[in-house]
């Protein structure tokens, strides 16, 4: 089997990855966000629930996530799944760890932000909401950037790990040619495509910043 044909084979996982990494930030964005408000709370039980839920996201490895999401119904609540619910056990799995460290990362950038500018739109008659929204959220994100997007590619790369519950991402793929074939070539292959998604995601990300940049 050449080249071509290899990464042929390789880009039908590459969408399964893709498929992944898109679902994780469409939830765990929004997700993180609101985790951080949890977070930074003034409910003491509702702020130790959240804290004790990052502590398990950030302390335990993905790859275990992912298997108590999929094998956790069947040996937890005897609920039998079937192959369908790899993928999906996947994006809860992914989702849920990565909402986690944005959570971190929102709550860094919010408390960042001076007292003195929710004091002054209080005075100007604005409302917690719009305080926030308007004002003090629109500065957090340029803030935070730079290390979502250290997350971002962290994400693209960790969606190998998606083959623990054996999710045909392009990880999995490729280990499969490199058993059938003997041969390193697909993992190559492999790492090629991750550093091309890799390279056009850090571009992208590096775009944004560059445009968020607005007084330089």
């Amino acid at each position: 089997m050449n080249l071509l044909q290899i990464m042929k084979q390789l880009a039908g996982g590459m969408g399964t990855s893709i498929e992944i990494f898109t679902v994780t930030l469409l939830v765990s964005l929004p997700l993180g966000l609101l985790i951080s408000f949890g977070r930074m709370s003034k409910n003491p039980v509702l702020r130790t629930v959240v804290k004790f839920y990052i502590s398990i996201m950030r302390g335990t490895p993905l790859m275990l996530q992912l298997m108590v999401v999929y094998f956790g119904p069947y040996y937890l609540l005897g609920i039998r799944v079937g192959n369908g619910y790899r993928l999906w056990a996947a994006f809860i799995g992914f989702a849920v760890n990565y909402a986690a460290y944005f959570a971190e990362i929102y709550r860094s950038g919010i408390q960042s932000m001076p007292v003195g500018q929710y004091e002054a739109a209080k005075l100007l008659g604005y409302t917690k909401s719009q305080t926030f929204f308007r004002i003090i959220f629109p500065q957090v994100v340029k803030r935070i950037l730079p290390s979502i997007t250290n997350e971002v590619i962290t994400l693209v790369k960790d969606t190998s790990l998606a083959f623990t519950i054996s999710v045909m991402e392009m990880f999995t793929v490729a280990k499969a040619l490199a058993s059938s074939q003997v041969s390193m070539v697909p993992f190559v292959a492999a790492g090629l495509f991750y550093y091309i998604f890799n390279l056009l995601v850090a571009s992208f990300m590096e775009y944004a910043e560059k445009k968020m940049n607005y007084y330089q």
